[in-house]
């Protein structure tokens, strides 16, 4: 007598289950960006040793610096690059930019088509009866069966 309709329950729980995955999906692009960083830091002193320790390509050295420094500037870069689209841009361009530029794009694209068809309805008249279009027609097929 007192409960609710099922269909406030199947908006919640719809509600619900994008709220969920839209965390799990949060949830994946940090660690991906954790795991990004920790082979970034590897990475890095992996380069340095190779350089310093070892003297692994020691002699070239482009614009008087070691070739290491390019590689960790070039990585930091495209870490940067990560960082930026996990932490800032995914807040900017999330769901709510995503759903309004689909509804912006859907509304657009009718307009359009609404145009068109205004255009087309001008172009031709409705009224327009041919042998083509009677033949093509099949109400008037049907009719002349019966």
């Amino acid at each position: 007598m007192f409960s609710k309709s099922k269909k406030t329950e199947e908006n919640i729980d719809l509600r619900q289950k994008e709220i969920f995955e839209h965390a799990q999906e949060r949830i994946k692009e940090k660690k991906n960006l954790y795991t990004h960083f920790l082979f970034y830091l590897v990475g890095c002193v992996f380069f340095i040793i190779l350089n310093v320790l070892l003297d692994f390509g020691s002699e070239f050295k482009p614009f008087e610096l070691d070739w290491f420094v390019y590689a960790v500037l070039a990585w930091s870069f495209f870490m940067m690059i990560h960082t930026f689209r996990v932490l800032l841009f995914s807040k900017f361009m999330g769901k709510a930019w995503k759903a309004k530029q689909m509804t912006y794009l859907v509304e657009k694209q009718q307009i359009k088509i609404a145009e068109m068809q205004q255009k087309l309805s001008l172009e031709i008249p409705k009224e327009a009866n041919t042998d083509k279009n009677i033949l093509l027609d099949k109400t008037n097929n049907s009719e002349i069966n019966n």
